[in-house]
């Protein structure tokens, strides 16, 4: 019998890898300030985007039992932008029709619905800063395999126990 796959890891980039929502002189430790323009900051007047990553979650998310997957805004340009300051192979990523927010009327994120379509049956592990527990519900009612939300606070990005949490999960056994 072969080995089951490796659960997903969906990761969102803003909050989680970048806690943008810190203050500069709170910036958490560890963490490195590069300036980008992503599509939509490619204007030569526009001040490039500050963005902050710590170097160490390139390794510790690739010791991760999990097949990596970009769920964020950035889309395929996180492999650009994001991934090589990580150290991250190009990953694939799941395509957002529509990164402006389109309204969903159940009081889901806008991402919940591509996720699950997503990952189509596949167990998966969701680390975002928007999720909530309509997401969860959501995903528990819809999606047919197991599924992780975690919610990052954007102020401070993935801590050691969030990785801990992750690796228990990824662990666990599987109906």
């Amino acid at each position: 019998m072969a080995d089951a796959p490796r659960p997903l890891l969906l990761i969102d980039v803003d909050g989680p890898l970048n806690p943008y929502a810190a203050k500069p002189t709170r910036r958490p430790k560890g963490y490195r300030t590069h300036r980008m323009r992503p599509t939509g900051w490619d204007d030569p007047g526009l001040k490039p985007l500050r963005v902050w990553l710590n170097p160490a979650h390139g390794p510790a998310l690739t010791a991760l039992p999990y097949q990596l997957v970009w769920c964020t805004t950035w889309q395929a340009e996180a492999n650009v932008w994001i991934g090589p300051q990580l150290g991250l192979p190009v990953l694939e990523h799941v395509s957002f029709q529509d990164v402006r927010r389109p309204a969903v009327d159940d009081g889901t994120y806008f991402k919940t619905h591509e996720v699950v379509r997503w990952a189509a049956g596949r167990p998966f592990a969701w680390v975002d800063d928007e999720v909530t527990d309509a997401d969860r519900e959501y995903v528990a009612d819809v999606h047919p395999g197991p599924a992780l939300l975690l919610t990052i606070n954007p102020r401070i990005g993935l801590l050691p126990a969030d990785f801990e949490q992750l690796w228990e999960w990824a662990e666990s056994p599987r109906e």
